[in-house]
């Protein structure tokens, strides 16, 4: 048993910032044994002592857990103030919440949670100020909450709704179908469902699956052979017709969706999750051919709608922001491409179409620009958006005349407007009744300088009048791939922060897609060394400009944002106090080898593609990278025994290696959650137990004591 220090707070002297004098206690991690496993690299040989807790299933895998488990919850007990945070979490979650609305057939549907229901709840009404039918509550589904609702569509004829659902937190979904007039399930019953859609024509529904995994290896073994089925309501799971299929191309992933007007089935293929092809065939005739308009990876093609001949389709193509395309079924050969809405300087998020009018959803320095043009292409008008932060919604079909969005900042919680498409005016639909206070904080937008000079801009969220003297605890989040972007949004959770004077900084680093393509491709491959200097950067500036100091500075990232954490504190050790890497890539050699690992090889490269790209991911990855003697920050790695996107070894053996290696004082510590995934679909109580122990951990280990009424 290897021994180390971690500080608890005594109830002794307090003083006016909240702190307490601190004392430290022994702490014993278990022994997590080594094998002789070494890999060759292109003549390089690295050793990987730790492989064998990639065989998540295994018992000694799972005894490790439970160990690990006992020592990082035996530690969590001990914090004083912790049980205070989950109380004030709770309180603050306990509002109701719902929803945007959306129109299908005579019916509006829309989500609500009373305030601490484990999943929220659909409903339906036929008129918006009418009486409200429960359609599906999840909570029904588990007795624990971790059965989630993870995707729904109703049928042209409203008829029925088909439903999918994630147990655990896995991206394997079951589907079924209910009758929406009779609440009762039908028989339907599809299961092996992964990263799908669920398109309904006439009385059935496209999906896509892969082939039944073998028994223990469900959630890390390799997914290929993916395929698209039309399922008809009524008949087996047996019966359902393949629809289409790459044997030449195992590893590509399929999607398809039936255009608003049934004519076109679009089906998209995918290799990674930058790039894809897509083709459409005619649902008017069994014989027509497939047709491949683009049939290779190199850009994003996303088919809003067919019109008279015409599909509308929002690309990167030859525009790294996107634009608005119109593709001719009978001539769709790029050369015969037209611009509807060209490139211009906000990022292109996406388009609705209503009758004669497109309304298009802009990203200007991350946050939310809305637009509106005539069906030509031509400018109208921008709609006048209440507060600057984050816009969704806008859904609903050509001929409706209405619809709905949902706008939030960091102080400003989910709030619904219903839209007048014609007159371009819209009203409050329905606002959250949190009991918080907007105006005691505020946001700033910043731009600061990375290593190399590039400008990033990064959003900064305190209580008013709070002193810049160095000594705030502070939080920095961030990302940094996948052309993901981060924008302002509202969180329950981050205002127990806030509330305790807290700072919140989120930067738009390199990789992520705030300025389109190139910000993206920036941040990749052998650039991705930009992400990790971005990062480092915002906290040097919330430093210089006595926002906080290194003892007072945590950082926090989930899955890319987990691996930029865990190479960032392996850079700058002595930055930071506190790191909270969740569900990371730690393993930037094997990560490609597990699930669908593979797709987030555009934006990394493998350890196989060449011996210059091995050398590049081995210097930055972050299991590899941990040395020995290190006054590491305190850590709080967090995964879940179901995530089968980034598989649970990548945090296990990163502990396992921090543990061995590192001397100092600060914990480092593993938080292994059960019947959870990556993220999505995680019931309100396990989501308000974590947080709980994540802030509990961090404030405990800035040397910071929260103060409650």
């Amino acid at each position: 048993m290897k021994k180390v220090f971690y500080i608890i707070v005594t109830a002794s002297i307090a003083v006016s910032c909240g702190n307490k004098e601190f004392k430290k206690i022994e702490l014993e991690y278990p022994e997590t044994k080594k094998i002789d496993q070494v890999d060759n690299y292109f003549g390089i040989e690295v050793a990987d002592p730790y492989r064998w807790l990639e065989n998540d299933t295994a018992p000694e895998v799972e005894t490790w857990v439970k160990k690990q488990n006992e020592v990082t919850f035996g530690y969590l007990e001990q914090i004083p103030f912790r049980d205070q945070i989950r109380e004030r979490l709770t309180k603050l979650w306990d509002y109701p919440k719902i929803s945007a609305p959306y129109l299908k057939g005579d019916k509006y549907f829309y989500y609500k949670n009373d305030g601490l229901q484990n999943q929220s709840v659909l409903y339906y009404k036929t008129d918006l100020e009418g009486e409200e039918t429960m359609l599906l509550d999840p909570n029904e589904l588990s007795d624990d909450g971790t059965v989630s609702l993870a995707a729904t569509s109703v049928s042209e004829d409203g008829k029925y709704i088909a439903y999918a659902i994630s147990r655990g937190g896995s991206d394997w979904r079951e589907i079924y179908v209910r009758n929406i007039e009779t609440l009762e399930d039908t028989d339907d019953e599809i299961k092996w469902v992964k990263f799908s859609g669920i398109s309904w024509l006439n009385d059935g529904f496209f999906y896509s699956k892969y082939p039944t995994p073998e028994k223990g290896k469900e959630l890390s073994a390799v997914n290929e052979n993916c395929k698209i089925y039309y399922h008809e309501i009524g008949t087996p799971q047996s019966s359902d017709v393949l629809v289409y299929e790459d044997l030449d191309n195992p590893r590509r992933g399929f999607s398809a969706g039936v255009t608003d007007d049934n004519e076109y089935l679009i089906i998209s293929a995918t290799e990674s999750t930058s790039g894809n092809a897509f083709y459409f065939k005619s649902l008017n005739s069994e014989q027509d051919e497939i047709h491949k308009v683009v049939d290779d990876f190199e850009n994003d093609y996303f088919v809003i709608d067919h019109i008279d001949g015409k599909f509308y389709v929002i690309t990167n193509y030859d525009a790294p922001k996107y634009k608005l395309i119109a593709i001719d079924t009978e001539n769709y050969k790029p050369e015969n491409w037209t611009d509807v809405i060209a490139e211009a300087d906000g990022v292109l998020e996406s388009v609705n179409i209503f009758n004669d009018k497109i309304i298009a959803r802009y990203m200007i320095d991350a946050h939310s620009v809305v637009k509106v043009y005539d069906i030509e292409g031509n400018y109208l008008y921008d709609i006048d958006l209440p507060v600057l932060g984050s816009v969704s919604g806008f859904g609903g079909k050509r001929h409706h005349t209405e619809t709905f969005f949902t706008i939030t900042s960091f102080i400003t919680p989910a709030t619904v407007y219903r839209y007048d498409i014609t007159n371009n005016t819209y009203e409050l639909y329905q606002e959250s009744q949190i009991d918080f206070d907007a105006a005691d904080y505020e946001t700033k937008q910043i731009f600061y300088k990375s290593k190399d000079g590039t400008e990033i801009p990064m959003f900064i969220v305190h209580k008013k009048g709070i002193a810049l003297d160095g000594n705030n605890p502070t939080l920095l989040y961030g990302y940094g791939g996948f052309n993901v972007s981060l924008t302002p949004y509202f969180s329950v959770v981050r205002l127990t922060w806030l509330e305790q004077g807290g700072v919140f900084a989120m930067p738009n680093l390199r990789g992520g897609g705030e300025y389109g393509e190139t910000w993206h491709k920036a941040g990749i491959l052998t650039k991705k060394q930009n992400v990790f200097d971005d990062f480092i950067a915002a906290a040097e500036y919330l430093i210089d400009k006595k926002y906080t100091n290194p003892e007072r500075l945590a950082i926090q990232g989930g899955s890319n944002g987990g691996l930029l954490v865990g190479a960032v504190v392996n850079q700058r050790p002595e930055l930071f106090a506190v790191a909270l890497p969740a569900v990371g890539v730690m393993d930037m050699l094997r990560y490609h080898l597990f699930t669908i690992g593979r797709y987030w090889a555009t934006d990394y490269g493998t350890s196989e593609d060449s011996k210059q790209m091995f050398e590049y991911l081995y210097a930055y990855s972050p299991l590899h990278n941990i040395k020995k003697d290190i006054d590491y920050p305190a850590v709080l790695v967090t995964t879940a025994d179901h995530d089968d996107r980034v598989v649970p070894a990548h945090s296990f053996k990163y502990i396992a290696s921090l543990q061995e290696k590192h001397t100092g004082e600060a914990p480092t510590l593993i938080r292994i959650d059960t019947k959870a995934g990556h993220g999505a679909g995680k019931p309100t109580d396990k989501i308000i137990q974590e947080y709980a122990d994540l802030y509990a951990f961090t404030f405990y280990n800035l040397k910071f004591t929260p103060l409650f009424n």
